[in-house]
């Protein structure tokens, strides 16, 4: 066996930047990110009138970005497809893969990819995750000890330097359950 998996890789780092008090998302830009959700059977076609009605607003605005995201792992295999849309510009669409990784992980990345395309724009002020795994991006706010808390701290950071590049600058997700897709 390799030694690469004989090593412990810490999952927390209460020492990390984006969890001390001075830094912490939650408590210096609580009002730049937002999640909009729905329970399952109650209301589906509500929240799809609504889902429809922020996609067509938004793909007007040249200063928002609007980011599907979905993930799912076959054989070990995870697939995370991103679909990308910014005003006045072609849908991007990015597949990435990986393996040995749990679909937490896998929505993880899908998350910080979205956000890293979306913020590498000069204007773009809002970005919109559209994702049917909205309690994966609740754990990127979570402050209790996760083992996620290295893809979460990546996350808070590249946030942070949005949310700084701006007063104005917001992030939301919003829930699109697998059955209205």
């Amino acid at each position: 066996m390799a030694n690469r998996f004989n090593k412990s890789f810490s999952s927390f780092s209460p020492l990390h930047s984006e969890f001390s008090p001075r830094h912490r998302i939650i408590d210096n830009f609580s009002d730049c990110f937002s999640f909009n959700v729905c329970e399952k059977g109650k209301n589906d076609k509500y929240h799809a009138y609504q889902l429809d009605k922020m996609v067509l607003e938004s793909s007007s605005s040249s200063s928002t970005t609007i980011i599907a995201s979905d993930a799912s792992i076959k054989n070990n295999v995870a697939t995370l497809i991103l679909h990308t849309h910014m005003y006045n510009r072609l849908i991007i669409k990015m597949i990435h893969h990986a393996v040995h990784v749990t679909s937490t992980e896998a929505e993880l990345f899908a998350i910080r990819c979205s956000i890293n395309q979306a913020s590498n724009f000069d204007n773009m002020s809002k970005i919109i995750v559209v994702t049917n795994s909205i309690h994966v991006a609740k754990k990127i706010f979570k402050l209790s000890v996760h083992p996620y808390q290295i893809q979460s701290a990546a996350i808070l950071s590249n946030l942070h330097s949005f949310f700084e590049h701006h007063e104005n600058n917001s992030i939301k997700f919003w829930k699109c359950p697998s059955h209205l897709k």
